[in-house]
C-alpha cells in the first residue's frame, strides 16, 4: 500500500520563476523591469550582468534577483509547469 503525503503540512517553498526583461531602468543597468506572468516587477540583474543581458532576454528570478539567463523555450516550459500546478498567478504576485 502506498501512503500519500499531506502536502498542506509542509512549509511553503520558494522557487526561481522565469521573467522576461522589458527594459533597464537605470543607466548602470543594475536594475531591470521584467514581466513575470503578466506582472511587471523591478529586479536586480547585478548577479548575471556578465552574461550580456538584453531587452527580451529571459531570466530566472528568485526574491527579486535574476539568478541566471535561460532560453525562451526553457522559460515557456517552466511557465507551463506553473500553470499546470496552479501557481502561475501566485508567481506573478510574489513580492521580493
Amino acid at each position: 500500500m502506498i501512503a500519500l503525503l499531506d502536502m498542506s503540512a509542509l512549509p511553503a517553498m520558494c522557487l526561481a520563476i522565469p521573467g522576461k526583461i522589458e527594459e533597464f531602468i537605470d543607466a548602470e543597468r543594475h536594475f531591470a523591469r521584467a514581466d513575470i506572468c503578466g506582472v511587471k516587477r523591478q529586479i536586480n540583474v547585478d548577479l548575471i550582468k556578465e552574461q550580456g543581458l538584453e531587452v527580451g532576454d529571459w531570466v530566472l528570478i528568485h526574491v527579486g534577483f535574476a539568478m541566471g539567463k535561460i532560453s525562451e523555450e526553457h522559460a515557456l516550459e517552466q511557465l507551463e509547469l506553473l500553470a499546470i500546478l496552479g501557481e502561475a498567478d501566485q508567481a506573478g504576485s510574489l513580492r521580493p
